[in-house]
């Protein structure tokens, strides 16, 4: 009984050990290169998994000073940042108002919103760009903070959906009882019970905008209107020449802060998807 009990347990944290390798490998290749020296980084004879010459910080410096990295992280940050508001002023009101709809025409309006968000993002660039060139916003971040929320809301609303139908109605009949608006059960109810709901949303709405590329590349084209996920592979490769240790750099500066948000939010992120809907009344 003991053996076998020791031998799962070897296998468990066996596996746990592997799966951890798995995760970790990416982040610390990148930050290895990021800071190797080019005679380090290029020489077969060198072990690529360590530093065989001083770590340096001159291609963060070329990052910064010799390329417009600066300006795409700005960019994705200001977009990034705008798409989050847009998303929320937008989906929370609408996912309240669907839960809050009687009868079969919320559900099938629930329906169709998170069939809109299935809809592929590749099929959409092409009528898009037609709406972005005709109204002027084409080669501009205007363009793409027009285009993300397109995907976000719906996602956002179908998502909020269930916390906005888990709460009982019994807890806002009684605060409407009391003498409170609508407004206020809104705002003093529905949204501080949600709010892991509304974490998620944001996470969401943040990453997609920081890591598209399809539309941040078909729409724009100019390089002060770039974001990091466009920009920086047409700065740092140019032609046959990859600036390994600067793209390294350039990606690990954008990814591993949002992994850290990540797993700071990760209990909030499960309760976002994990939300139990309330029972028919028919079961």
């Amino acid at each position: 009984m003991r053996t076998g009990q020791t031998l799962r347990m070897i296998g468990f944290y066996a596996a746990l050990l592997l799966f951890c390798g798995f995760a970790i490998f990416p982040a610390a290749w990148m930050l290895i290169t990021a800071f190797k020296r080019n005679a380090d980084l290029y020489d077969p004879a060198n072990n690529p998994f360590l530093f065989n010459a001083p770590p340096t910080l001159s291609h963060i410096g070329f990052l910064f000073t010799e390329t417009n990295y600066p300006v795409f992280l700005w960019n994705s940050l200001f977009i990034g940042v705008i798409v989050v508001a847009i998303t929320l002023v937008l989906a929370v009101p609408a996912a309240y108002s669907l839960a809050r709809l009687m009868g079969h025409w919320g559900e099938h309006s629930s329906i169709a919103i998170f069939l809109v968000y299935l809809i592929p993002p590749t099929l959409l660039f092409i009528p898009l760009y037609e709406v972005v060139t005709l109204l002027g916003l084409a080669n501009t971040v205007w363009s793409l903070i027009l285009v993300y929320p397109t995907i976000t809301v719906p996602f956002c609303t179908w998502l909020l959906l269930s916390f906005f139908r888990s709460i009982p109605r019994e807890i806002e009949e009684a605060a409407l009882t009391d003498g409170w608006s609508r407004v206020g059960v809104f705002f003093r109810v529905a949204l501080p019970l949600a709010v892991p709901g509304i974490t998620t949303c944001i996470v969401f709405a943040f990453a997609l905008s920081l890591s598209d590329y399809i539309y941040a590349a078909v729409f724009v084209s100019a390089t002060t209107s770039r974001t990091v996920s466009a920009g920086v592979p047409t700065e740092l490769i140019r032609g046959d020449i990859y600036y390994w240790q600067a793209l390294m750099a350039a990606t690990a500066i954008v990814g591993l802060p949002l992994a850290v948000v990540y797993g700071l939010l990760f209990d909030w992120l499960v309760k976002g998807f994990q939300v139990e809907l309330p029972r028919s009344p028919r079961a």
